[in-house]
């Protein structure tokens, strides 16, 4: 595999300030960026199942977490952060991409230290905890999630959208309630069409947009047994897509080291249950027809018939987006080099907004500036 050293991400985001916001999936990339920036090593299987642990690889609980009740509701808090010398990197725990919460995320990003690099995702608790018809909210959330975070960080601040990576067929995890388990069998449906309406509009809206589900659609041996989550391996494979995305839109080369199978392997933590994963890896199947072996789209894909284009309107305002010049519908973009993938980098001035260490910035009772 190939992934960027210890060295490549410390001297990367050198005097960066790193907000990542999302789900139990974010909080994994949140991890393994704080460990990458400390040491060469991967996450363990505690680390990766552990949350609102008071202190992660020297990082500090501010809010939420184990500061309060712990518990899987749509109102469960968890705001972390991590301080070195040169590096601010925080990170925000949130249920639906809009709400009161990400109200207050946002006056946080207005009234604070604005980021260099946003990363973010917020998509299986919205499609499955709060409406059943969940369609037409979840893009009228982005709409506004978009259209306020634009308006809030300055025009150098790499924003990246992740996209959401495959479910499993039986998944099971904290966000899955008994009242919804009925629908556990067709989320990894609804994901992918979620997929495409927060990419097209993420687009729209200038931001930067990585498909991690298209990144994983061959590397399913990695995602646990609950059918959600990942492995450490993945994580450091997430990790170092988005420093990759960073320095190429900051114009920085940064060749990754290639990493042979066994040298990864000696790094990774030991299994818990090896004869359960041996049984569960028995059970998957590989055979992938040939439309999905390839990077384009399936000729039969262009065939469907698709609907007319009308501009959308501005859900805040009642404004026309035609008149803030951002034209877009939800048709798969039609050129000639393959744009499902990732799309085209902003190309982003590299530079520091702060130069040195501030250590006073938030005190050890974890609050922050």
């Amino acid at each position: 595999m190939k992934r960027v050293s210890h060295q490549q991400a410390s001297q990367l985001l050198h005097n960066k300030f790193v907000v990542v916001l999302g789900d139990s999936i974010q909080r994994a990339v949140y991890k393994d960026l704080v460990l990458l920036l400390q040491k060469e090593k991967f996450l363990s299987n505690k680390q990766l199942k552990s949350k609102g642990e008071m202190s992660f690889e020297q990082d500090c609980l501010v809010e939420g977490g184990s500061l309060n009740f712990m518990h899987n509701g749509t109102g469960y808090k968890e705001v972390r952060q991590f301080q070195s010398g040169h590096h601010l990197v925080r990170f925000y725990f949130v249920t639906r991409v809009y709400s009161p919460y990400m109200q207050s995320i946002f006056d946080d990003l207005r009234n604070g230290r604005k980021p260099d690099v946003v990363i973010f995702n917020s998509c299986v608790w919205d499609i499955s905890r709060y409406n059943s018809s969940w369609l037409d909210n979840y893009k009228e959330n982005l709409h506004m999630f978009f259209a306020e975070l634009r308006g809030i960080v300055p025009k150098e601040t790499l924003v990246i959208w992740n996209l959401t990576m495959p479910l499993g067929k039986t998944i099971k995890g904290g966000f899955l309630v008994p009242e919804i388990e009925h629908r556990a069998s067709l989320l990894r449906y609804d994901v992918i069409e979620a997929n495409f309406y927060s990419s097209t509009l993420a687009d729209a809206y200038g931001m930067d947009v990585l498909d991690l589900h298209f990144h994983f659609r061959f590397s399913l041996q990695h995602r646990t047994v609950d059918g959600v989550h990942w492995n450490a391996l993945a994580h450091r494979k997430i990790t170092s897509l988005l420093l990759e995305h960073s320095a190429q839109a900051w114009g920085v080369a940064m060749p990754l080291a290639v990493v042979e199978h066994t040298e990864v392997a000696a790094q990774l933590p030991a299994s818990g249950n090896s004869k359960a994963a041996k049984r569960h890896a028995s059970r998957r199947n590989y055979s992938y027809r040939e439309d999905f072996t390839r990077d384009t789209w399936p000729c039969s894909f262009m065939n469907v018939p698709l609907p007319a284009y009308h501009p959308p309107p501005d859900l805040r305002n009642g404004k026309c987006l035609k008149d803030q010049c951002i034209w877009f519908d939800y048709r798969p973009p039609n050129h000639h080099h393959q744009q499902n993938v990732m799309r085209s980098r902003h190309v982003r001035p590299h530079y520091a907004p702060y130069t040195h260490p501030r250590h006073s910035q938030y005190d050890r009772h974890g609050r922050y500036y």
